[in-house]
């Protein structure tokens, strides 16, 4: 990893990437959801201050963990004049995420656990299925194929020649 001399107060995207282990699409990326900032050379070049380093890696931490970009952007936006997150920063954060993450741990164990029971029973029912429809919660609406042609209708368009009927058919 390419040491960078202490009297350097900026970064370019090329340094910045290559001391935090992001791509420099990642970092372009993450620049245009607020989540780090840069000033342009005159030549409009990209300068990161060094503390941009911290804030991409707690970004990277978070999303390693599941936390949603928007709500990192939150997190970071809460801190007084956009410093650089602290350890005390992300303990607190951290500790406040903890709930979301065992609430989908929770759920992903139960998608496990029924994994093998739906794939093994071959039907894949939408009017049955826990995990396509938990609880059969679209039982009240519709049910089986009807259910999957209109999801399909809503996001795929239809082939010419193709009928409403035989698009409800599975």
């Amino acid at each position: 990893m390419p040491q960078i001399p202490e009297k350097i107060h900026e970064l370019t995207v090329g340094q910045l990437a290559a001391r935090s282990g992001a791509a420099v699409s990642a970092l372009h990326f993450y620049e245009s959801k607020g989540l780090i900032t840069s000033r342009r050379t005159s030549g409009n070049q990209r300068r990161y201050s060094r503390d941009a380093l911290r804030r991409v890696a707690f970004v990277r931490a978070a999303q390693r963990v599941g936390i949603p970009l928007a709500t990192i952007r939150e997190a970071l936006a809460e801190l007084p004049e956009e410093r650089t997150p602290t350890e005390e920063d992300w303990a607190r954060l951290s500790a406040s995420w903890r709930s979301e993450l065992d609430e989908r741990i929770k759920q992903l164990n139960r998608l496990r656990d029924h994994l093998t029971d739906c794939i093994g029973c071959g039907c894949l029912s939408l009017d049955t299925c826990v995990l396509s429809n938990p609880d059969d919660v679209f039982g009240e609406r519709l049910t089986g194929s009807r259910l999957l042609a209109e999801r399909r209708d809503a996001t795929v368009p239809r082939r010419a020649g193709r009928t409403r009927e035989r698009a409800t058919e599975c």
